[in-house]
């Protein structure tokens, strides 16, 4: 892979994070955030949670040990999650495969062999039916390039996982691995684009889009409105 398509990469997930990722965060999460009803506020603890957080109960402070646990937690990962399908044809859009079952065909940059590759995005994001399927399309490559004469390994069929650790495989994927590579993280980008470090540019990427907003005034006006609603209804 050359510097160009690894650029366009980067571009891609960029793009990914600004129209997918920041737009829901702002005007969803954080929308949603602002309005005392979207929480299940237990009384006995709110003021409790404020002083630990910030060492007073004033409104403000008990809208802020609500808001950043909501804002900076539970719902950027379940968009993210939901979307995840949609990182991935970002990131490799023009890479797809004409053959079946495979997503995307690369030159392997260290062994410079060519992989025929089934995408996943995470260490746990497949179940037991997808281990049988993906097993399947691989096997049925098998017969058809040894059908063909033509020369086709067992570990050119790979499923490359966008993101993770091999420590946090699932036993889905280590099923998977005794039969064919399950190539995950740092090695998977490492292996498609030629640089060691690309996973962590990306990282870096996705990360620096927060910076084009400012994501502090967010947050501050989202506190701000769900306080007005707890010193309403809570007399404080």
């Amino acid at each position: 892979m050359d510097n160009k398509q690894r650029k366009k990469i980067i571009e891609n997930a960029k793009n990914f994070f600004r129209n997918e990722i920041v737009s829901n965060h702002i005007n969803g999460a954080c929308l949603r955030a602002s309005k005392l009803s979207q929480y299940n506020v237990n009384p006995f603890l709110f003021k409790y949670l404020s002083n630990f957080l910030t060492g007073d109960d004033k409104p403000e402070s008990i809208a802020k040990a609500l808001v950043l646990p909501r804002v900076l937690g539970s719902s950027i990962n379940t968009s993210f999650g939901m979307k995840i399908q949609n990182l991935i044809s970002s990131l490799f859009e023009g890479m797809g495969s004409t053959t079946q079952g495979i997503d995307i065909e690369f030159i392997d940059a260290l062994d410079g062999r060519k992989k025929y590759c089934q995408l996943k995005a995470g260490p746990n994001t497949i179940n037991h039916d997808d281990v049988t399927t993906i097993l399947n399309h691989f096997n049925g490559i098998r017969n058809l390039a040894r059908t063909n004469n033509l020369n086709l390994g067992i570990d050119d069929m790979i499923v490359g996982v966008v993101y993770g650790d091999e420590s946090e495989l699932s036993s889905h994927y280590k099923k998977i691995h005794k039969s064919y590579p399950v190539i995950i993280g740092q090695d998977f980008w490492h292996r498609l684009t030629g640089k060691t470090d690309f996973y962590f540019e990306l990282i870096d990427a996705m990360g620096e889009v927060a910076l084009e907003v400012d994501g502090r005034k967010v947050i501050e006006k989202t506190i701000s409105a769900l306080a007005i609603e707890i010193k309403e209804k809570y007399k404080l």
